[in-house]
């Protein structure tokens, strides 16, 4: 899928345009509990605070995710606290399809899964993670479920709004107006997200069990979060945004 390219910053050097928000319902939708947290949660709590109604849906549970704990443990714990992260900006509605964690597959039964929910939430926007290959052009390699899930997404929108494809998956939904994926290495748009910074930070604080299980003592979540920020505010002309690639649909 290509990118349809940057937009135009305030200084009129090559930067984000402004995501639109123009909407009043947007689901989110990634692979594993965490995968939000990593930079589109400040984002999120902006609109929450704004009115706007944000629902959570998570291919996996994230049990494979922690080498020292079994599946069958730490997908409970991680399913808490990716609830705590969501209540940390305002999302209260948190839904899990159950589909095996890293053995993700973009087929029929993904689309299935995803087309149903986006009928069941009816929502104009969605919010992705990144789908590329790699996290930046020279980056590492993105983990299989991001690129399988983010892949599927656009073509689970058409699903929806057909009609004569999983009818026996609710009544169809056409209002879906286009897909942005946060993390991309290819950014269009920003949201600026002065003032937000904080409560993003302590939604990916929630992942404590997880992060510990990194065994990187060294990672600091406010710091790693404002970095992040901070270059994506340079290029909205903010100080602080989230950038995503957006994709009509």
């Amino acid at each position: 899928m290509d990118s349809p390219g940057p937009g135009r910053g305030r200084s009129g050097e090559a930067g984000l345009a402004a995501l639109p928000e123009d909407w009043d319902r947007a689901i989110a939708v990634v692979a594993h509990p965490d995968d939000l947290e990593y930079g589109a949660s400040a984002a999120i709590a902006r609109w929450t605070s704004l009115g706007k109604d944000v629902r959570y849906v998570l291919a996996t549970r994230g049990e494979a995710g922690i080498d020292s704990v079994p599946p069958e443990r730490a997908g409970p714990l991680r399913t808490e606290e990716q609830v705590a992260a969501a209540a940390a900006v305002g999302v209260s509605a948190v839904e899990f399809l159950d589909h095996p964690d890293g053995l993700v597959v973009n087929g029929v039964g993904l689309r299935r899964d995803l087309a149903a929910a986006i009928r069941r939430h009816r929502p104009e926007a969605i919010i992705g993670s990144n789908f590329r290959d790699r996290w930046g052009e020279a980056g590492p390699w993105n983990h299989v479920d991001h690129r399988e899930l983010g892949r599927a997404l656009p073509d689970a929108v058409r699903d929806a709004a057909n009609r004569w494809l999983f009818a026996d998956a609710g009544e169809p939904w056409s209002g879906v107006r286009w897909v942005a994926y946060a993390g991309s290495p290819s950014p269009t748009h920003g949201v600026d997200v002065t003032g937000y910074l904080d409560r993003g930070v302590e939604a990916l604080l929630c992942h404590r069990i997880y992060i510990e299980s990194l065994g990187d003592p060294s990672f600091d979540p406010e710091s790693f979060l404002r970095g992040g920020c901070e270059r994506a505010g340079k290029m909205l002309g903010t100080d602080l945004a989230v950038a995503f690639e957006l994709v009509p649909v």
